[in-house]
């Protein structure tokens, strides 16, 4: 969320940025905010006047009774005040429940570059990797080939689990990982530290990471100890460092997660289609960095250029997309899409999706930077996914399909599948 003195400070521009992002209804919140604070800060000015009242009279009793005096009168005025204070406490307390509630509606300041649209059809094309390749025969879509292939089973797999999940077998299972172990290695060859993260996390850790509001259509819940399935190790990493500071000399901190992800993908989207493009587990490797605010922008960059050369190295002809305002969740400054050409649908599909969330997150979790000269303040933190395996199968299963049924191997996973060029019919 935003810095509560940055929003008294500057409400207009608060407003100003919400209006960029097509929220014009939910302008309220900054009033909710600046009127809720105001009353907060009050109420804590008279508990805290209280208490010196009450020590005051605690302090003028203690001295009555060493000279014999009278104290019924100061033991009334203490009697009260004890029930004063418990009652106002319990207001401070909701009050900064609804204040801070409110303050996680009120979105990130979005970057100077970021372009103004309403919604995603309004997201803007800044580069083309590649050249679709022109097929001499009738493509068939990723679904088609791996069945007749015998490389997948999403009938038993929806006897057992339900509709959206999968059982990889032979080659494709193999290419799964070796999809894995190539990104893993490039990750490494980019001075990233590899880590492998918990798969369930406290819904408070999620809660700062993400938008609770689509939490129900998109997160499983556990039945016990508020854990969640992760939906992507982006919020465990996130969560790595709450409540920590973070020497200056110890940024950035460049990390890289192998997960599996568990969706419902409930509402607009859906599993609506048979396949693996969209399902409730996936396996992802994602970059995620903490660094200085002066940083950011640069690691943003950073990030990029590795999911590029990492789809460039495959050969999967990609887009890279700019979100704009209307398209950017509240915790985004600015954010890009790498999507994925693929020949069945005629189009591009996305497959990488990078963010920087400046201090919007960092500041949920309460991570900061000691500065040398001793100052501290909330770092930044940018995620990035390097691959998506499933999604990026369909994509070279796709892109490289043979007439013959075949499928051919990208080179640079071939010494991770035992130098296999093809797979053929099992």
């Amino acid at each position: 969320m935003l810095d509560i003195k940055f929003i008294r400070d500057n409400p207009d521009l608060v407003r100003e940025n919400m209006k960029k992002r097509f929220m014009d209804d939910e302008l309220n919140l900054v009033d909710d905010v600046l009127n809720g604070d105001e009353e907060y800060r009050k109420l804590l000015q008279e508990v805290e006047q209280l208490r010196h009242q009450r020590n005051e009279v605690t302090g003028k009793i203690n001295e009555t009774k060493k000279t014999g005096g009278d104290i019924t009168e100061l033991l009334n005025q203490a009697k009260d005040i004890p029930k004063t204070i418990k009652e106002k406490e319990e207001k401070v307390s909701s009050l900064k429940d609804n204040i801070l509630a409110a303050m996680r509606k009120i979105p990130n300041l979005i970057h100077e570059s970021v372009p103004v649209g309403k919604d995603d059809s309004e997201n803007v094309e800044i580069k083309k990797w590649g050249e679709p390749r022109q097929f001499g025969f009738p493509v068939k879509n990723h679904v088609e080939i791996i069945e007749k292939l015998g490389l997948a089973d999403f009938e038993a797999s929806a006897k057992t689990s339900g509709n959206g999940f999968y059982f990889l077998k032979g080659d494709l299972a193999l290419m799964n990982q070796a999809l894995i172990r190539f990104t893993i290695d490039h990750m490494i060859q980019k001075g990233y530290d590899y880590v492998e993260p918990p798969l369930m996390l406290h819904e408070p850790i999620l809660s700062a990471a993400m938008d609770m509001e689509g939490f129900s259509q998109s997160i499983y819940r556990t039945d016990e100890d508020d854990l969640c399935l992760i939906g992507t190790s982006e919020y465990a990493l996130l969560g790595m460092h709450s409540n920590e500071v973070i020497a200056e000399n110890d940024l950035p901190k460049k990390y890289f997660a192998y997960s599996m992800c568990f969706r419902k993908e409930i509402g607009a989207h859906g599993i609506n289609e048979k396949g693996l493009w969209r399902t409730h587990q996936f396996n992802k490797i994602e970059q995620f960095v903490f660094c200085r605010p002066e940083d950011s922008y640069r690691y943003f960059d950073d990030m990029l250029k590795i999911s590029e050369e990492i789809y460039q190295a495959l050969g999967i002809p990609y887009r890279i997309l700019e979100s704009c305002s209307g398209d950017l969740t509240v915790w985004k400054a600015k954010a890009l899409d790498i999507e994925a050409w693929r020949p069945t649908i005629k189009g591009y599909g996305e497959i990488c999706s990078l963010s920087n969330c400046t201090d919007y997150q960092a500041r949920n979790l309460n991570i900061r930077v000691v500065r040398n000269d001793g100052n501290r303040e909330v770092l930044h933190t940018l995620n990035n996914t390097a691959v998506a395996t499933s999604r990026t199968m369909v994509a070279i299963i796709e892109n490289y399909q043979n007439d013959d049924g075949s499928v051919t191997v990208p080179e640079v996973l071939r010494p991770y599948m035992n130098n296999k060029e093809k797979i053929f019919n099992v």
